[in-house]
């Protein structure tokens, strides 16, 4: 058997695996094992390479901006911030039809610049965000899609767990990529926003009596409490982003500010038990623990791929055909939102990633746009069924249970096709991803 049917076959089982619900990661480096081993037709040179390969992918001293930033949202999430967000968002927008759905947009935009994970979104402004919404007259309905919809941002708006997969594997600075995805997630918002508004303007049943409603409930809210609420947020995300920004911290800098800001953040409002603390740590280490063996396993795999000769087959045959780079990041884009119906966001980074950044290497396309196109995409999978991870956190989160499933994902339907125009957009302009 060649080195190319080795390959071939590879990415065939990982399919099958994952489809019998294997944890990705163990799938990786079982099939990047065997696969190693048939190439070289010897099992202890294939555990020697991969064996190096695992310890060269987290040696790096970088790899200490994963656990800093889960701490930083973890520590966050804990304590009554988005809640204190979405409030200030809600006196911003308080004369605006729509403006509920526009301040939870607001409120999750913010939230993200300092969790860095959708999911977490999701969950905190289900219970937060939906309720008021309802109370208000909102079609439920529209109310778990603008939910749903923007908690997306989570993993695009800096600082973003999924860019710091994406730059690892793609071997390209975190910091350009968390300055790349600014511009992208603030005209995502904002064309989240525009549509929420035009629906306030010729649908306002859907928007029920938000208008008066808004205006009645935050009569306690003035300029001043607002600024006092927003402060220690706004200086968190100056000092982690505009340090970066600014080049005064290294990202993995960037994530220590950013992590004792957030603890002592969290100890002011006394939000921050010893349990509670004890339980933010373990959890900061099983995810840390988990995204690193993400990424050896995904750094295993990508060896094993170019033993194998895939990646250099497929170049040869993108050219051969005549394909051009539009082409393929059509065909690219396609495939990713097809693979976001079945599996999670981190999973297909780690399958995609290593077969297709050789070919884009071969167009000369800038890994990182290419990065931010990719999460773009791959978050549109969070919405999209049957998996649609967020639509499912967004239900289990909710206190009626009247809204169905089938609700969330219909709801959530326009944020998503929002998210294919802004990657139509950022395809066409490739300038908006300043780096």
């Amino acid at each position: 058997m060649t080195g190319l049917e080795i390959g071939v076959l590879s990415v065939a089982g990982i399919f099958f695996f994952v489809m019998l619900g294997m944890y990705i990661p163990v799938v990786l480096v079982l099939v990047s094992l065997v696969g190693t081993w048939f190439i070289t037709d010897n099992f202890d040179i294939a555990i020697y390479l991969l064996s190096q390969k695992s310890v060269e992918t987290i040696s790096s001293q970088e790899f200490a901006v994963i656990p800093l930033f889960v701490l930083m949202g973890l520590l966050i999430s804990v304590s009554d911030i988005a809640r204190e967000t979405f409030s200030v968002a809600n006196y911003v927008f308080r004369k605006i039809s729509g403006g509920l759905g526009v301040a939870t947009v607001a409120a999750n935009a913010i939230f993200a610049s300092i969790t860095g994970v959708s999911i977490a979104s999701a969950a905190v402004f289900t219970r937060v965000a939906v309720p008021e919404m309802l109370r208000f007259g909102y079609h439920p309905r529209l109310a778990v899609g603008i939910v749903a919809g923007s908690s997306v941002l989570g993993m695009l708006i800096p600082p973003s767990i999924l860019l710091i997969v994406y730059a690892f594997i793609a071997e390209v600075s975190v910091g350009a990529l968390f300055i790349a995805a600014i511009i992208p997630g603030l005209i995502l918002a904002i064309l989240y926003a525009v549509v929420i508004l035009a629906i306030g303007k010729w649908r306002p049943q859907w928007v029920g009596q938000d208008q008066l409603a808004a205006l009645n409930d935050i009569d306690d809210m003035d300029f001043s409490t607002a600024v006092k609420l927003l402060a220690p947020i706004g200086l968190l995300v100056l000092l982690v982003i505009g340090g970066i920004y600014g080049g005064v911290f290294t990202p993995t800098e960037s994530g220590a500010v950013g992590a004792a800001g957030a603890l002592i953040l969290t100890i002011a409002k006394k939000r921050l038990t010893w349990a509670t603390f004890w339980k933010v740590t373990v959890e900061t280490g099983h995810v840390t623990a988990s995204i690193c063996f993400m990424i050896i396993a995904a750094s295993m795999y990508s060896s094993m791929l170019g033993l194998s000769g895939l990646p250099q087959e497929m170049q040869q045959w993108v050219s051969a055909a005549g394909f051009g780079v539009l082409a393929l990041i059509i065909a690219y884009v396609v495939i990713v939102i097809i693979l976001g119906t079945l599996l999670d966001s981190i999973s297909i980074i780690l399958i995609v990633l290593p077969i297709f950044i050789p070919l884009f290497n071969q167009f000369g396309v800038d890994i990182v746009w290419l990065g931010i196109l990719s999460i773009i995409v791959v978050e549109i999978g969070l919405l999209t069924p049957p998996f649609g991870i967020a639509v499912f956190v967004v239900k289990s989160c909710l206190p009626d249970d009247e809204i169905s499933l089938k609700d969330i994902f219909l709801g959530a339907m326009p944020f998503g096709l929002i998210m294919l125009v802004v990657v139509i957009l950022i395809t066409a302009f490739p300038v908006l991803i300043i780096h």
